[in-house]
């Protein structure tokens, strides 16, 4: 099973992609999706949905976890994730595969068995699960692929 992860945001938009293969999860690329601060929000959010597809066309996952907007101080900044979220539930949609969405507590919880895990025990749980030598870089890469681990440990493949 091969499972896009996606941590939704504007500016930086991470995605991670694992392989799971009799339970076991390898990470197969992994980055992020940068729009330029200054453009209209039509423009970045047109450069997600390309940018996106090109990353599913070339890595050709099957199933998509994406991370929900749970909560934010900033309604501004919540809205823009909000368009975010939807330009990446289209594109999964539209790839054909089988989403699945995820609250911040989930994903916590999934990856690291306590709901108020900060960012380096998740980063550092998502570096164990996958056996990589390093931390995942940026936050929001690592973020992607703790999407993806809580689908695989969901569906128990």
């Amino acid at each position: 099973m091969r499972i896009i992860g996606i941590d939704p945001g504007t500016g930086i938009l991470g995605f991670g992609v694992i392989d799971v293969i009799k339970g076991n999860p390898k990470m197969v690329d992994a980055g992020v999706i940068r729009t330029p601060v200054h453009e209209a929000d039509a423009v970045r959010l047109e450069t997600i949905y390309s940018e996106l597809q090109t990353i599913i066309a070339e890595t050709k996952p099957t199933h998509m976890a994406v991370e929900k907007l749970f909560f934010a101080r900033n309604v501004t900044t919540a809205i823009t994730v909000a368009q975010a979220r939807g330009v990446v539930l289209l594109a999964g949609k539209q790839a054909g595969l089988e989403l699945a969405e995820y609250t911040p507590l989930q994903i916590k919880m999934a990856i690291t068995g306590y709901g108020r895990a900060d960012k380096k025990q998740i980063q550092e749980m998502v570096r164990i699960h996958l056996g990589l030598s390093e931390v995942p870089k940026p936050d929001d890469c690592a973020d992607a692929l703790a999407a993806a681990l809580t689908y695989a440990q969901s569906r128990k493949v």
